[in-house]
């Protein structure tokens, strides 16, 4: 620092054998001044604080760990996830992108809207399939998979659809559709969005034998996500889907009271448990490389892969993308050429 001040006063004296304006060089010098002065302090004052950094909100929800916004925090399984366009909060996956209306944590799930998916007041069907329906990455199934107690009520699925192929057919009979949490396509029948149109689209007869297979290939076949791990509309030659959950513990009154769209739930290893609890008791935030997707705990000026405590001390920690700034060397530099281009046009 003191090499830099002898700097420039010699600079300074050369300044005024210039012709130039003396506020041009200052205009100049003053970001290497303010960038030297500041070189040895490595503590980013522009920084959010630690507890917030990784934190978002997208309108009215909150983004916090174990997903993000911001690269490297969060858990890498739930990377490249969310995104907040214009204040709407998206999940993207393969099968397509959703709207995310609630993420809970206390519970660990998040509530999913498809616009392309059907109700209780409107049938939304196409014969190519209509709707995402929910597939995710096989990387990151262990991390997220519709909830149990989700219902998926598949709409118009020919004969040869391989929902109905692999199982034996007693009377008719198709195994994977039955209701789930007291839901399915017996009660959903029972929805006004059945009679639109000129004609009713109700299955004639009894609406459980036209639920569970009796009608071949059945109007509606509901199942669980567990039964076939995909739910792919088109793939399975259905013309659309519906999809419910239940959270409360007493059942809905009717098709009409169910909760329409996809309820996710989301889980961790249970040996990250203990690396973020550590992490999160020495004061930092849990985050991941973002090379190679290895835990990582953020702190103020590393990252620790271990806990803050040790962040220091540790010879493979690297600065924390917190702290990370634009190096002052450049402007340095800059400053040294300065000095050699008002040297040389001295006259």
């Amino acid at each position: 620092m003191a090499n830099f001040l002898r700097l420039h006063c010699r600079m300074f004296s050369l300044l005024l054998k210039l012709r130039w304006p003396w506020w041009w060089f200052h205009l100049i010098l003053l970001p290497a001044t303010a960038a030297a002065s500041s070189e040895g302090n490595n503590v980013n004052s522009n920084a959010a604080p630690l507890s917030t950094y990784c934190r978002s909100y997208c309108g009215n929800i909150t983004v916090d760990y174990p997903f993000a916004l911001r690269a490297g925090c969060g858990h890498s399984g739930f990377r490249d996830l969310l995104y907040c366009i214009n204040g709407v909060l998206m999940l993207h996956i393969p099968s397509g992108s959703y709207r995310v209306l609630d993420i809970d944590y206390a519970y660990r799930g998040l509530t999913l809207h498809d616009p392309g998916m059907s109700d209780c007041y409107s049938l939304l069907r196409s014969p190519a399939g209509l709707g995402n329906g929910f597939v995710v990455e096989p990387w990151r199934a262990p991390y997220l998979e519709p909830d149990p107690d989700n219902v998926f009520m598949l709409l118009g699925c020919r004969a040869d659809s391989p929902l109905f192929q692999g199982f034996p057919a007693p009377e008719g009979k198709h195994l994977p559709c039955r209701n789930v949490s007291g839901m399915g396509c017996e009660e959903y029948y029972r929805c006004p969005a059945w009679d639109e149109g000129s004609s009713s689209r109700r299955p004639r007869g009894s609406a459980s034998a036209s639920a569970y297979g009796v009608v071949s290939p059945p109007e509606c076949c509901a199942l669980e996500f567990g039964a076939i791990r995909a739910i792919n509309v088109s793939h399975l030659r259905c013309e659309g889907y519906s999809s419910a959950y239940s959270l409360a513990p007493l059942r809905a009154a009717g098709p009409g009271a169910w909760a329409y769209g996809i309820r996710v739930a989301y889980s961790l290893p249970a040996d990250h448990q203990g690396f973020c609890g550590a992490c999160q008791a020495t004061g930092g935030v849990c985050g991941y490389d973002q090379e190679t997707d290895a835990d990582v705990c953020l702190c103020h000026h590393y990252n620790s892969t271990s806990n803050c405590d040790s962040a220091a001390a540790e010879s493979s920690s690297q600065p924390s993308i917190m702290s990370k700034q634009p190096s002052s060397a450049a402007t340095l530099v800059g400053g040294f050429l300065l000095f050699r281009f008002i040297s040389s046009s001295i006259l």
